[in-house]
């Protein structure tokens, strides 16, 4: 049975607001569905931008073989009930998050995105399909008659409300349903005193916020009388008081409306919520678990860290010890990490050819075993230096401020600059080569024969009309014949 033309609309503009949405929280993000309107009805899947594939066996197994329409507690058929929506198992498929719930107007939807290696935590974005199932059956309910077409533009706005709602899920496990934390107004708060500078410089520190009822049971070293608490909303002040908790262990406590006093390292109660603020970014977490990130008056998923899942998988190309490769790898991520809380740019050259290739640049009499503690912390100095540093694959440095040469190649990028091109310019010549470059203001690029293989795959834009559901069995079947011709 083909899918009327009503519930494609309201598929289509779903998806491509979650898409935008998602892309924004967590980088380029792709999206997809497959629902089953009625009971008799075939499963559905939209799939416009090949998300789902490579799953074929899962969702055969789970929706074809399995019938996954019969599974769970039956729903009545009242289009009035929309909102009650029981939740479905996560599939957990590999490289995907998933959402399942059934309604009186959806028997079945299962929504998806990518899972992307470098975030905080899932559980934002578990709440962000859990949103579109539930948008998608106030539409489905309503009808044409009073269909409005705003889904999209809700789905695209979430990433605040994502967050507040896993750390509401939290608090009722943690706290139960009465607790008296207002996490909108902490959100507002987070991003209002992250903007805020104090003698121009932006805030360092971490602020936590827990129960007033809970409140005893952290040792204060400083507590502020009742009357004469700060509002929390008064950014500029809690930004002054900030200070006091700059460079140390020390923390600022708030109850979620006024900031109470000052702590250090002390136990804390059962629930809080903690912002680590880091001057031009910060972490928001549950305790001590992060939750999210925030930068520039937004929260996003990443954990703004380097995740090198290329380098990782380019190493294995190589005919490595899995050893000696693993020590490779942790010593690169380690001068990585440190080149990123440092802020600087620097430049790694992995030599991997025997022996080492001559780099212009200052040698050394005798290579540094990268393998110690000391002789890494002076790797981590010398990568300030202008030039990059030459590693070996003897784990052992060989060179620090090399210059990196090379003619000319197509695909250079001129807004990524010198450290960058030069880059993609050196490897496009020498052999066993990778190059791991980091910018200053955070990015990280793997370049390996003059080709960046860490690029980040930007998906094109989509018009709806692309967006056509088929039958699950159709879209398997395409399947099988592209792979048979």
């Amino acid at each position: 049975m083909a899918v009327d033309a009503f519930t494609r609309q309201c598929v289509s503009d779903t998806l491509d607001g979650l898409r935008d949405g998602l892309s924004h929280f967590s980088g380029p993000s792709r999206t997809a569905v497959i629902f089953a309107i009625a009971p008799e009805e075939s499963f559905h899947v939209c799939d416009p931008q090949n998300l789902l594939r490579g799953h074929e066996p899962r969702l055969t197994e789970l929706f074809i073989d399995g019938s996954n329409r019969g599974t769970g507690e039956s729903v009545e058929r009242d289009k009035s009930k929309f909102s009650d929506m029981l939740p479905e198992k996560n599939l957990d498929l590999t490289g995907l998050i998933s959402w399942g719930g059934r309604s009186s107007s959806v028997n079945h939807q299962t929504w998806f995105t990518e899972h992307h290696p470098d975030m905080c935590a899932i559980g934002p974005t578990e709440r962000w399909l859990e949103h579109a199932a539930w948008r998608f059956s106030h539409d489905i309910a309503n009808e044409m008659v009073l269909y409005t077409g705003i889904s999209g533009s809700f789905l695209r706005e979430y990433a605040r409300h994502a967050v507040r709602d896993y750390i509401v899920d939290r608090m009722n496990v943690e706290l139960g349903w009465d607790s008296q934390l207002r996490v909108y107004q902490i959100l507002d708060a987070v991003l209002g005193i992250s903007r805020t500078r104090e003698e121009r410089v932006m805030p360092d520190g971490k602020l936590v916020f827990a129960e007033r009822r809970h409140l005893e049971t952290i040792d204060f070293l400083a507590r502020f009388p009742e009357l004469e608490q700060p509002l929390l909303d008064n950014f500029k002040h809690v930004r002054k008081l900030l200070q006091a908790a700059e460079d140390s262990d020390r923390m600022l406590v708030s109850d979620g409306r006024h900031i109470v006093g000052i702590c250090g390292h002390t136990q804390m109660p059962r629930f809080f919520l903690t912002a680590d603020f880091k001057g031009s970014h910060g972490y928001l977490n549950v305790n001590d678990a992060a939750v999210c990130s925030f930068s520039d008056g937004n929260f996003l998923s990443t954990t703004r860290r380097a995740n090198l899942v290329q380098l990782e998988e380019a190493l294995l190309e190589f005919d490595l010890d899995p050893t000696a490769g693993s020590h490779l790898f942790k010593t690169v991520i380690t001068l990585v990490h440190h080149a990123e809380k440092s802020k600087i740019g620097c430049t790694l050259v992995i030599d991997l050819n025997l022996p080492q290739l001559p780099i212009s640049g200052q040698r050394l009499a005798q290579p540094i075993d990268l393998q110690q503690s000391h002789p890494l912390d002076l790797a981590k100095s010398l990568s300030k230096v202008d030039g990059a540093l030459h590693i070996g694959r003897d784990l052992c440095l060989h060179g620090f401020a090399c210059l990196l040469d090379g003619r000319a190649i197509p695909g250079e990028d001129r807004a990524r600059g010198a450290r960058f091109n030069s880059a993609l310019r050196f490897t496009a010549e020498r052999e066993n080569i990778i190059v791991v470059v980091v910018s200053s203001d955070r990015p990280v690029s793997i370049i390996q024969e003059g080709i960046e293989v860490s690029a980040q795959c930007q998906w094109k834009p989509l018009t709806s009309s692309l967006m056509r559901p088929m039958t699950l069995e159709e879209w398997i079947d395409m399947e099988g014949k592209h792979v048979a011709a």
